[in-house]
């Protein structure tokens, strides 16, 4: 009996030993060593301003002891003189955990990178309009569909015009008459002319001498009929519009571009395009016009671009890629993108310092900053050259940085805010 409860009252004393043991390791490991900046602050006699829990940084106490919401110490918070508002010191061990990353401010090339999307379309500047120029009746069409191809001078269609043959037959009557003086003639010619027939027609009726009552209308350009509104056997009235046709010697791509980005396009400025249907291929062209109308949805401005097509490969309707980018850049001071936070009302980045104790310094930084380029910012105001930056983990201490800063002008006193 005496060696049971021996064993029983050993086992309990062995049982609380290895709890004890247990319960110190958790505390030691959930209690925070003491950053170098506290440690720095202690050793030179500065008076804590209050304890807090980093867990609850809110609730802050007037004196040392153990947190209520963490098995852990209050860890004190020290004051500065008033001239380190928003700064952050933080050793290098939490550093590391931290994974905090620094980048120096360099001085580079910057170029302005811009691509747009877009879509070929005729040039409406290459545009000829074939109309009727005297009532008669189409009897042959040579140009039977929209988008035929056509050449300068390929016939398009044949017009049976009544009215044209008195006038011809007037006219060659005082050529033939030898009491018509030459100024009677003229007027005889001058009349065909206002009749509208051309002076092809009239040349025919010279040289044949004979009257024509039927014309043959050609195409004025090379290009492809837009609009068709002739057919065979129909009835055309003077100023009928017949024939659209569009030339395909210059093509203009319409690229749609941030509004943002407009102020950095210039009229007359080349541009390289490139198209899906010719992969590898790349196409000089230039800025003929900025077009002065927003999309109100996709907050995009055209761009007009104008291609020289001499073998027609670019077809109205393909999608094309327009490459803006200039040959030449500009110096500018620059910073990783990744190390600028953005709010929507400023740009913040966070810089380091050198501090105390080993333990390096950190503060917000509000900055003006400019184009985007390549994975770099460039900062117009608020930095200079060799400055170190956070490139990453700098949401954390800009976080700590305005807490600081909002808790130490609620500490200072009344004419010091």
């Amino acid at each position: 009996m005496n060696k049971l409860a021996i064993g029983i009252s050993g086992a309990l004393l062995l049982a609380a030993g290895i709890g004890g043991g247990y319960w110190f390791a958790m505390h030691r490991m959930m209690s925070p060593a003491p950053s170098a900046a506290d440690a720095v602050a202690a050793s030179a006699g500065k008076k804590p301003l209050y304890w807090h829990d980093p867990m609850y940084p809110q609730q802050k106490f007037d004196k040392p002891g153990k947190s209520p919401f963490m098995d852990m110490q209050l860890v004190p918070v020290y004051g500065d003189d008033g001239t380190d508002i928003g700064t952050v010191a933080v050793s290098p061990r939490v550093m590391q955990n931290l994974g905090v990353r620094t980048a120096e401010v360099t001085e580079g090339m910057l170029e302005s990178k811009l691509e747009a999307v877009g879509a070929v379309a005729f040039d409406e500047r290459n545009v000829a309009v074939v109309q009727a120029r005297v009532s008669g009746f189409i009897e042959k069409l040579f140009a039977r569909a929209p988008l035929d191809a056509v050449t300068r001078g390929q016939a398009l269609a044949e017009i049976l015009a009544p009215e044209w043959v008195a006038a011809q037959e007037e006219y060659l009557a005082l050529r033939r008459s030898p009491a018509a003086t030459p100024e009677l003639r003229a007027a005889a010619r001058q009349r065909l002319v206002l009749a509208g027939m051309p002076e092809e027609a009239i040349a025919q009726v010279e040289s044949g001498g004979k009257a024509h009552a039927r014309i043959t209308l050609t195409a004025p350009i090379s290009g492809v009929i837009s609009e068709l509104g002739a057919r065979e056997g129909m009835t055309v009235a003077p100023g009928a519009m017949l024939f659209r046709i569009n030339g395909l010697a210059t093509v203009w791509v319409n690229a749609e571009v941030p509004e943002s980005r407009a102020g950095a396009l210039r009229p007359g400025a080349s541009v390289t395009v490139t198209v899906p249907a010719y992969p590898g291929e790349r196409l000089t062209g230039r800025i003929a016009a900025i077009l002065p109308d927003v999309n109100p949805a996709t907050r995009t401005l055209k761009a007009r671009v104008e291609i020289a097509n001499p073998h027609g490969k670019l077809k109205p309707g393909m999608y094309a890629t327009v490459d803006f980018t200039g040959d030449s850049g500009r110096t500018a001071l620059l910073v990783p993108s990744e190390a600028v936070i953005r709010t929507g009302q400023r740009d913040v980045v966070v810089v380091a310092e050198p501090g105390d104790g080993g333990a390096q310094r950190f503060r917000s930084v509000e900055v003006e900053v400019g184009i985007e380029s390549g994975g770099k910012t460039e900062i117009r105001k608020g930095l200079e050259r060799g400055t170190k930056v956070v490139a990453s983990g700098q949401f954390l201490i800009d976080s700590e940085s305005s807490l600081k800063a909002t808790t130490t002008r609620m500490d200072a006193p009344e004419g010091k805010r």
